[in-house]
């Protein structure tokens, strides 16, 4: 049985799906101005997983995840650039898809982008007004009454009072309460519009997410996730739209992914700590950067520096190590291995990532003291399931030394010195290909190398 920790409830929770053997999630996407950050890689490797494991646990996955093509950012880089708004979201589409893709993300069932769904945000937004929880300001924005939903604030567990206390809003003088937040924006100049009842405009942000995840998974689903920064608004307000409009719960379990800090501080911007997937896959290989986001558990603060993926890098390592050599023509899991039971005990208990790949280096440990193919053929088994060590180890391990000399030949070189009990020269050998970020093993069938 899977539990979830629900932010709605703040428990967790046995996940019982909606429909017996299948599960519907949504996941708020990436909006396409620039290239993704690593903010961006949690989100996008985190419910890689939780689909993935879904699917090993016998469940028929639908999984969307959105994109935002059009919004206030896209508008202002475009100009910014003196591009067309479409030339740019495409070019970050296909920029954020190559980084999925590096990443091991299984791309999602759909991934709906917000212009293709306008239609369906103009039919709810005039369901909204109809039902007295949206009203037409006077210069044809549309906006939200928020003190029409009696459960605003059930999410993020901010009342009313809270918010008119203190909490940051927009100030607009078309809205009739501070609190209202916008379904569709009148026309601007230069800007992009539709043609809707109110007069030509564009979409406010929060109504995207509420028409596009019931379009494909219906007004009542199973998991809506995203990262920690969109339980309020975003989040709140999809809950507000969505309900409001077809008089249901919209999502049974809500899923929020920890925010990504930079030496203890949250990765932003505004504060110049800001690394794109990119630049961090310039430095460090991609599985280890998908093994340093799983190692830390989903709902954790995930802090990011190079010493930390350079920790996560050597641990992956060892885990490639146990199998090098090992011939392993066919993975099984052996679901009665007590490993095996130990790993799925902890993916079930709220996907706990970090207790399962303890159980790998168990299996590592072991491996390394007996070198039994089928805990090899378990390991891989199991790892796989994360999205982890599907390369063959010489690969992995070498993939990146710096190869500008023949590193065989050194090694030759290296064992005529020991046979010729010159250990001063093989020591040097040893040290220039390690300054060259070759490190050398010597085990019962010879010296064997790997990158730093």
């Amino acid at each position: 049985m899977i539990k979830i920790y629900n932010t709605l409830s703040k428990n967790k929770e046995t996940f019982k799906p909606i429909q017996k053997g299948q599960v519907n999630i949504y996941v708020c996407g990436m909006t396409v101005y620039d290239l993704c950050h690593i903010g961006h890689a949690r989100v996008m490797v985190i419910f890689d997983m939780v689909r993935r494991w879904f699917d090993i646990s016998g469940f028929q996955v639908n999984y969307i995840r959105n994109i935002t093509d059009i919004d206030d950012k896209i508008i202002s880089r475009a100009l910014q650039n003196n591009e067309s708004i479409q030339s740019l979201t495409e070019r970050y589409i296909e920029e954020m898809n190559a980084d999925a893709k590096a990443l091991g993300v299984i791309k999602p069932s759909k991934e709906p982008k917000a212009t293709e769904h306008i239609e369906d945000m103009l039919f709810m937004i005039q369901t909204l007004i109809e039902k007295q929880h949206a009203y037409v300001a006077k210069n044809g924005d549309v906006f939200y009454k928020v003190r029409s939903f009696d459960g605003y604030g059930k999410l993020s567990g901010k009342s009313i009072e809270d918010l008119r206390a203190g909490e940051r809003v927009d100030v607009d003088q078309n809205k009739n309460d501070e609190l209202d937040f916008v379904l569709w924006k009148s026309a601007k100049p230069n800007e992009p519009s539709w043609d809707s009842p109110w007069g030509k405009g564009r979409p406010g942000w929060h109504i995207e997410c509420s028409a596009m995840s019931s379009h494909y998974l219906g007004h009542h689903f199973d998991i809506h996730g995203g990262g920690q920064d969109l339980q309020f608004p975003h989040h709140e307000n999809e809950i507000a739209q969505s309900e409001g409009a077809h008089d249901c719960k919209m999502a049974n379990y809500w899923m929020h992914n920890g925010f990504v800090r930079v030496d203890e501080e949250k990765m932003s911007k505004s504060l110049g700590n800001f690394f794109t997937i990119r630049t961090v896959l310039e430095k460090f290989d991609a599985e280890v950067v998908r093994f340093f986001i799983l190692r830390a558990h989903y709902r954790s603060p995930l802090n990011y520096s190079d010493a930390h993926l350079e920790d996560a890098k050597i641990a992956l390592q060892r885990l490639y190590v146990s199998l090098r050599g090992m011939e392993i023509n066919h993975m099984e899991v052996d679901w009665n291995h007590p490993l095996a039971v130990k790993f799925k005990e902890a993916m079930d208990d709220d996907f706990n990532s970090p207790e399962a790949i303890s159980i790998l280096f168990e299996l590592a440990n072991e491996i390394n003291k007996n070198k039994s193919l089928s805990l090899a053929s378990l390991l891989k088994g199991l790892a796989k399931m994360l999205g982890l060590l599907e390369r063959d180890p010489e690969i992995f391990l070498k993939g990146d030394a710096k190869n500008s000399f023949d590193i065989d030949e050194f090694i030759s070189k290296r064992h005529e010195a020991k046979l010729n009990k010159d250990f001063k020269e093989a020591d040097r050998i040893r040290s220039v290909l390690l300054e060259n970020g070759v490190v050398l093993e010597d085990t019962p069938q010879g010296t064997i190398w790997r990158k730093e």
